[in-house]
């Protein structure tokens, strides 16, 4: 058994203005992303410039904030959002949405491709692989927060929260849809492979990860178990996400365009 060390979530006050560990971990995420994309886009015949990748990223991030925003909102908090719509624009108060912000980048990425004269799959296959250090950073962020917490438990991996012993559902997912996610993901797509396969790897892994963990996460207080004690919202939109992939899967290696090495 753990204990939980109950870290300051504020980073840096300075004055009014305050830094937060959540914050912070999105920007490591997005410039950890960005690093290793110019990397990958300067590599010869990658068909990528470092200008296409800076503005790539750059709608990345504001599909990520609306999506995310939105999703949150739609999926989580309807009732509160319907009695003060100008709630979603108080994002220091926190509530972010990773299957809002997905379809947030969704969009970002099909405006994006037409943009640029590139497929959608091309371009969601080359940002597939480093979506994980974004989740894993926004998990470490979670557990800095104290938040999001699993249940109770006598695993000795449990960590002693206000009396009782818990999961730590923010740290297995930093793990899955993190670590495991960036590495399998990362070193697949530096390999020749079919278009769409990294992209239906990420949905596949990521919904199954995710479905996965919510048996042992505690549901959104407000909303609660869906159905059965134990389906969640989590595990709802997560679903068909794995449905997705597996379809996508399926579909690359039917392909005939062969397989064709990606930088």
């Amino acid at each position: 058994m753990f204990v939980y060390p109950e870290i300051d979530p504020v980073f840096l006050a300075l004055g009014p203005l305050q830094i937060r560990w959540y914050g912070l971990m999105y920007l490591v995420g997005i410039s950890a992303g960005w690093f290793l994309l110019r990397r990958r886009a300067g590599k010869s015949g990658s068909g990528w410039t470092a200008q296409q990748i800076d503005d790539l990223v750059f709608v990345s991030v504001i599909g990520i904030i609306v999506g995310g925003r939105l999703g949150s909102k739609l999926f989580y908090d309807l009732d509160s959002w319907l009695a003060d719509p100008i709630s979603i624009l108080m994002i220091w108060k926190g509530g972010m949405s990773f299957h809002g912000g997905l379809l947030g980048v969704i969009i970002a990425i099909f405006w994006f491709g037409r943009k640029n004269g590139k497929g959608f799959f091309q371009v969601a296959d080359m940002v597939a692989p480093v979506v994980p250090i974004g989740l894993g950073a926004g998990r470490i962020g979670n557990f800095i927060n104290g938040e999001l917490w699993g249940k109770v438990t006598d695993s000795p991996l449990g960590f002693l929260v206000d009396g009782q012993v818990r999961h730590a559902s923010q740290l297995y997912e930093f793990l899955l849809e993190g670590v495991v996610m960036f590495v399998v993901l990362y070193w697949l797509s530096a390999k020749p492979r079919p278009t769409m396969l990294i992209s239906g790897l990420f949905c596949l892994l990521y919904g199954s990860f995710r479905f996965a963990v919510e048996f042992v996460r505690l549901p959104d207080a407000h909303i609660g178990y869906l159905a059965w004690d134990w389906l969640t919202m989590g595990q709802v939109l997560s679903l068909p996400l794995v449905i997705l992939g597996a379809g996508l899967i399926i579909a690359a290696n039917l392909r005939d365009d062969s397989k064709e090495v990606k930088a």
